[in-house]
């Protein structure tokens, strides 16, 4: 470990040029679903190119007459077609590896054991740290150890108090002591919370994110109370999440939401794939099949 930190060090203070900036937008959703919880989402993009990017989302919103923050819970019928369309757009960003997605969630069925009331309590951020470190594949971003990568990390604003926000920054920026082995660097300053109103790309995260927390909870399947048809609204959001589920399986034909996307014999794809999803499970989880879609 201190042969690692003195690495570490070696390597921040050496005065490399700095190559590369990446940045992450991350989202929530769900806490608590029928099936599956704790659903967390985000975007990985180069710095470099944000501004081109967002730029361009902006104005496929404005063509299509959204002028508003676009959110997975103001889909609807009279919008729907709009929504198809930026969607589509926006995946062409996704298939050219411009804009890197990951989609994090727990499955009920999969029960924690022996939690303390610690963890229990900090099971939002705890799970929020864990997404940050494994999903995008960090330590795989710089084969060239000479390259220095600086990491930004956009949060759509957190949900708690000022106190506990603070503290779950000061975990993101320890993650120093992870990533930066691999000359992966993230500066204080750098760890931000952000209104997704001003940031298209948050935007289309959070509905990418809600549409898949619609399919695995079985959102898709309820009906207005009293009746046995489904109301407008979500049967717009079904046709919204088939097509995203189109767009990913563009890319992955045999995609599967529910489980974590394989890494087909090379590690290094939890980097380098432009979507994947991770079911996450703890490592003393214990299977209960009376939680699962089929014993309901």
């Amino acid at each position: 470990m201190l042969e690692n930190k003195r690495k570490c060090d070696r390597i921040f203070f050496s005065g490399d040029k700095m190559k590369k900036q990446y940045l992450i937008y991350a989202d929530e959703s769900h806490r608590k679903g029928k099936y599956y919880s704790n659903f967390y989402g985000g975007a990985l993009v180069n710095y470099n190119e944000l501004e081109i990017i967002s730029n361009k989302l902006n104005l496929k919103k404005e063509e299509l007459g959204l002028f508003q923050e676009i959110k997975w819970t103001k889909v609807t019928e009279q919008y729907l077609d709009k929504y198809l369309l930026l969607v589509d757009y926006f995946f062409k960003f996704v298939k050219d590896n411009k804009i890197k997605i990951r989609i994090m969630f727990r499955q009920n069925a999969l029960v924690p054991q022996n939690l303390t009331r610690e963890h229990e309590e900090k099971e939002y951020f705890l799970l929020y740290y864990q997404f940050i470190k494994h999903a995008f594949g960090i330590d795989y971003c710089n084969q060239n150890e000479k390259d220095k990568v600086i990491l930004k990390l956009y949060f759509d604003k957190l949900p708690d108090t000022k106190r506990k926000n603070k503290v779950f920054k000061g975990y993101i920026y320890a993650l120093n002591d992870f990533f930066c082995i691999n000359n992966v660097h993230i500066y204080n300053e750098d760890i931000a919370e952000v209104d997704s109103k001003n940031h298209v790309i948050l935007q289309c995260v959070d509905v990418i994110l809600g549409a898949m927390n619609f399919k695995l909870n079985n959102m898709d399947k309820e009906k207005i109370p009293g009746s046995y048809k489904r109301g407008k609204r979500t049967i717009a959001k079904e046709k919204l999440y088939k097509n995203i589920l189109k767009n990913i399986k563009s890319i992955y034909p045999n995609f599967n939401v529910g489980v974590s996307t394989s890494y087909r014999n090379d590690i290094t794809n939890n980097w380098k794939d432009p979507y994947r999803h991770w079911c996450f499970k703890s490592k003393n989880s214990v299977f209960d099949s009376s939680l699962t879609k089929k014993a309901k």
